[in-house]
């Protein structure tokens, strides 16, 4: 149960919070949209990758799993990528400027000065461009906001990765700023 009251308690993880204030709301759906499915060198599945990534980090079950379906749906994998995202991808094959990346995203997920000019040369060397370098840490950081807004006030989850199905699908192909 949240720690404050909602409008409307049936709405999980952000979704709720979102309902519950929208001023707040617009702005970070926004920044959503932007970072998530705006003009980018990474596709919107490697990002949502990223934002999945950074929330299992971060031990936000809503974030991770809606975003790793949002991925699932872009990237027309199977659902497994759900659950390997929390193994740091044994099984699915990325690319080893993906990795890079990733391994950029959790080093920010633990502070920014933990990425160190060593990792941008790794990622550079695997082909990952300053814009691709600016996004990847401005994903990373925003999900550590919007995953201690979520877990911060104590929003509720499904458990069932199939539950997120739906859900993912709608991010992915109807974005951040859908009527809801």
């Amino acid at each position: 149960m949240s720690y404050i009251a909602l409008p409307n308690p049936s709405l999980p993880g952000i979704s709720g919070l979102l309902d519950y204030n929208k001023t707040t709301a617009q702005p970070l759906l926004n920044l959503a949209e932007v970072l998530l499915r705006g003009e980018s060198t990474l596709s919107s599945g490697e990002r949502e990758l990223i934002a999945a990534h950074v929330s299992y980090l971060n031990n936000c079950h809503f974030c991770h799993t809606s975003h790793a379906a949002a991925a699932v749906a872009h990237l027309n994998c199977d659902i497994s990528v759900m659950d390997d995202i929390k193994k740091n991808f044994v099984e699915t094959p990325i690319s080893p400027k993906l990795r890079a990346l990733l391994d950029i995203a959790g080093k920010v997920q633990k502070g920014g000065k933990h990425v160190l000019p060593e990792d941008i040369a790794i990622a550079r060397e695997a082909g990952a461009s300053n814009r691709e370098l600016h996004d990847t840490v401005l994903i990373a950081a925003a999900f550590c906001m919007f995953n201690r807004y979520v877990d911060g006030l104590a929003t509720w989850a499904p458990q069932a990765n199939e539950d997120y199905l739906e859900m993912g699908q709608k991010m992915a192909f109807l974005g951040y700023n859908r009527a809801r």
